[in-house]
Protein backbone atom coordinates (compact mmCIF):
# COMPACT_ATOMS: atom_id res chain seq x y z
CA UNK A 1 0.00 0.00 0.00
CA UNK A 2 1.24 3.50 -0.82
CA UNK A 3 1.74 6.08 1.90
CA UNK A 4 -1.05 8.66 1.79
CA UNK A 5 -2.12 11.83 3.58
CA UNK A 6 -5.53 12.34 5.16
CA UNK A 7 -7.65 15.27 3.92
CA UNK A 8 -6.75 17.67 6.76
CA UNK A 9 -3.04 17.14 6.03
CA UNK A 10 -3.59 17.53 2.27
CA UNK A 11 -5.47 20.78 2.96
CA UNK A 12 -2.59 22.03 5.11
CA UNK A 13 -0.12 21.29 2.29
CA UNK A 14 -2.36 23.05 -0.27
CA UNK A 15 -2.70 26.06 2.05
CA UNK A 16 1.08 26.29 2.47
CA UNK A 17 1.61 26.16 -1.30
CA UNK A 18 -1.05 28.79 -2.02
CA UNK A 19 0.32 31.05 0.76
CA UNK A 20 3.73 30.96 -0.95
CA UNK A 21 1.99 32.30 -4.08
CA UNK A 22 0.27 35.29 -2.44
CA UNK A 23 0.98 38.32 -4.64
CA UNK A 24 2.98 36.20 -7.08
CA UNK A 25 2.60 35.51 -10.80
CA UNK A 26 1.43 32.83 -13.20
CA UNK A 27 3.88 32.79 -16.11
CA UNK A 28 3.14 31.15 -19.44
CA UNK A 29 6.37 30.06 -21.15
CA UNK A 30 7.65 28.34 -24.28
CA UNK A 31 9.11 24.85 -24.01
CA UNK A 32 12.51 26.56 -23.80
CA UNK A 33 11.45 28.57 -20.71
CA UNK A 34 11.06 31.87 -22.61
CA UNK A 35 8.44 34.07 -20.96
CA UNK A 36 5.41 34.66 -23.19
CA UNK A 37 3.01 36.29 -20.72
CA UNK A 38 2.49 36.68 -16.97
CA UNK A 39 -0.68 37.20 -14.95
CA UNK A 40 -0.78 38.58 -11.42
CA UNK A 41 -2.01 36.47 -8.52
CA UNK A 42 -4.02 38.26 -5.86
CA UNK A 43 -2.49 39.19 -2.51
CA UNK A 44 -4.50 36.25 -1.09
CA UNK A 45 -3.89 33.75 -3.88
CA UNK A 46 -6.45 31.21 -2.65
CA UNK A 47 -8.90 30.85 0.23
CA UNK A 48 -8.57 27.95 2.69
CA UNK A 49 -8.26 24.60 0.91
CA UNK A 50 -11.06 22.04 1.12
CA UNK A 51 -10.28 18.29 1.00
CA UNK A 52 -6.73 19.06 -0.12
CA UNK A 53 -7.73 21.35 -2.99
CA UNK A 54 -6.94 25.06 -3.19
CA UNK A 55 -9.10 27.03 -5.65
CA UNK A 56 -7.30 30.21 -6.70
CA UNK A 57 -8.91 33.63 -6.63
CA UNK A 58 -9.23 35.39 -10.03
CA UNK A 59 -5.90 35.70 -11.85
CA UNK A 60 -5.08 38.77 -13.92
CA UNK A 61 -4.96 38.39 -17.70
CA UNK A 62 -1.51 37.61 -19.10
CA UNK A 63 -0.69 39.38 -22.37
CA UNK A 64 2.00 38.40 -24.86
CA UNK A 65 4.28 41.43 -25.18
CA UNK A 66 7.18 39.72 -26.94
CA UNK A 67 6.53 41.29 -30.35
CA UNK A 68 6.08 37.91 -32.04
CA UNK A 69 3.73 34.92 -31.92
CA UNK A 70 4.95 32.33 -29.41
CA UNK A 71 3.81 28.80 -28.60
CA UNK A 72 3.08 28.23 -24.92
CA UNK A 73 4.13 24.80 -23.60
CA UNK A 74 4.60 25.21 -19.86
CA UNK A 75 3.74 27.38 -16.89
CA UNK A 76 5.55 28.49 -13.76
CA UNK A 77 3.87 29.96 -10.69
CA UNK A 78 6.21 32.24 -8.76
CA UNK A 79 6.10 33.83 -5.34
CA UNK A 80 6.14 37.61 -4.90
CA UNK A 81 9.94 37.21 -4.54
CA UNK A 82 10.12 35.34 -7.92
CA UNK A 83 10.86 31.93 -6.39
CA UNK A 84 9.45 29.10 -8.52
CA UNK A 85 6.78 27.30 -6.49
CA UNK A 86 4.80 25.25 -9.04
CA UNK A 87 5.33 24.37 -12.67
CA UNK A 88 3.77 22.11 -15.25
CA UNK A 89 2.55 21.63 -18.80
CA UNK A 90 0.19 23.73 -20.91
CA UNK A 91 -1.79 22.16 -23.77
CA UNK A 92 -4.89 22.93 -25.77
CA UNK A 93 -8.23 21.85 -24.31
CA UNK A 94 -8.72 18.11 -24.03
CA UNK A 95 -5.05 17.12 -24.36
CA UNK A 96 -4.41 16.61 -20.65
CA UNK A 97 -2.08 19.46 -19.76
CA UNK A 98 -1.81 20.66 -16.19
CA UNK A 99 -3.32 23.88 -17.58
CA UNK A 100 -5.47 23.71 -20.71
CA UNK A 101 -6.08 26.76 -22.90
CA UNK A 102 -8.01 27.26 -26.13
CA UNK A 103 -4.94 27.89 -28.31
CA UNK A 104 -1.27 27.56 -27.37
CA UNK A 105 -0.10 29.79 -30.25
CA UNK A 106 -0.29 33.27 -28.73
CA UNK A 107 0.09 36.30 -31.02
CA UNK A 108 1.71 39.51 -29.81
CA UNK A 109 -0.71 41.61 -27.78
CA UNK A 110 -3.18 38.77 -27.24
CA UNK A 111 -4.20 38.11 -23.62
CA UNK A 112 -4.39 34.69 -22.00
CA UNK A 113 -7.35 34.57 -19.62
CA UNK A 114 -7.13 32.02 -16.81
CA UNK A 115 -10.78 31.48 -15.89
CA UNK A 116 -10.13 29.04 -13.05
CA UNK A 117 -7.23 27.25 -11.44
CA UNK A 118 -6.99 24.66 -8.69
CA UNK A 119 -4.10 22.94 -6.94
CA UNK A 120 -4.61 19.49 -5.41
CA UNK A 121 -2.10 18.30 -2.82
CA UNK A 122 -0.90 14.74 -3.36
CA UNK A 123 -2.85 12.09 -1.46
Amino acid sequence: MAVTHNNPTRSLIADLVSAELNGGTLEYQTGGSVLVAAGALSADAAPVAVAGVATFNPIGDATNGTGVTRVVAQFVMKSSLSAEILYGSVTTSGLGGDIEITDTSIADGVPITTSSLTYAAAP
